[in-house]
């Protein structure tokens, strides 16, 4: 039987991008300064390492999403352009150099993301919760909002994170259960699901939040089911966006999705319930997470 993400996929031929997932470069002064900032502080970001398509248009506007515990991950996600290998030992440094970087940037909403420390007892746990902390102790009323890992599906970590009190918590499915062990080897679709429930289980007054990528080779009735999964773990936010592929290395994309198909699942996720959904082309995590934090909470 012909399986769309085997080897022959990431073969697929490169394709022309559709007019409406194509990005111009933005080299602007205020992006200019960001990337200058981080470059000083010795920071990592997803918009880089991701190589993230909004990545001019957030640093021009003076935003940027931090990832933590360095550039290598322990997985070995096929969507992601993230090194993967055995990452090095956690800087005890870094909360106080984000911490500088928010400042020299005059942020006031942070979004914190980070490989996948299997390596690590707590899973990097720890560390997400002092850089939190950091900031909220360094600067006043700004909210912090966390995109992570599944901490392999561990309640403690969740603890030390949620206990800190990020402004949302946000944690992806990335795509449908069928297709996790092409697209997600690693990870599990009902651990994910399991993370969304407990953190809310454990503090039911941050919100929660999650996506997932579309373009991978889903059908419609598994995206339904995906966002019935969601809304019955009481997720509260949605995104859902085009995936894109960041380099020869990773999966070919199966089909582009119409920016009217795209409002068309934002319609279906609101009747489903959800607080937000932010559905579109070029939509990811992090992208407009400020707004999206103050009409959440």
């Amino acid at each position: 039987m012909h399986n769309p993400l085997t080897a022959n996929r990431v073969n697929k031929p490169t394709e022309r991008l559709p007019e409406w997932v194509r990005r111009s470069v933005l080299n602007t002064e205020e992006n200019r300064e960001v990337r200058s900032i981080l470059k000083e502080q010795g920071l990592n970001t997803i918009c880089e390492s991701g190589r993230c398509p909004n990545k001019g248009e957030c640093w021009a506007a003076g935003t940027a999403t931090f990832m933590l515990m360095g550039e290598v991950c322990t997985r070995t996600c096929r969507f992601c352009a993230v090194n993967k290998g055995l990452p090095g030992p956690l800087d005890p440094s870094e909360p106080q150099r984000i911490v500088n970087a928010c400042l020299d940037m005059k942020l006031k909403h942070v979004v914190l993301t980070s490989v996948n420390r299997d390596d690590l007892p707590e899973q990097g746990a720890n560390h997400f919760a002092a850089t939190i902390t950091a900031l909220k102790n360094s600067i006043p009323n700004i909210t912090v909002e966390v995109l992570t890992p599944d901490f392999q599906g561990r309640t403690d970590c969740l603890e030390i994170v949620l206990a800190a009190k990020p402004a949302v918590f946000n944690h992806n499915l990335e795509t449908v259960p069928r297709l996790y062990k092409q697209v997600r080897p690693g990870s599990k679709y009902d651990r994910s699901l399991k993370v969304l429930a407990n953190a809310k289980r454990l503090d039911s007054s941050i919100p929660t939040k999650s996506g997932i990528m579309l373009g991978l080779g889903e059908q419609k009735k598994e995206v339904e089911e995906v966002l019935h999964d969601l809304r019955a773990h009481n997720c509260d936010i949605l995104t859902l966006g085009q995936y894109l592929r960041p380099s020869l290395d990773q999966l070919s994309v199966d089909r582009y999705v119409t920016p009217e198909e795209f409002e068309n699942w934002a319609n279906y996720a609101q009747q489903l319930g959800f607080s937000r959904a932010h559905s579109g082309p070029l939509v990811r995590s992090s992208y407009h997470a400020a707004e999206f934090a103050e009409t959440a909470s």
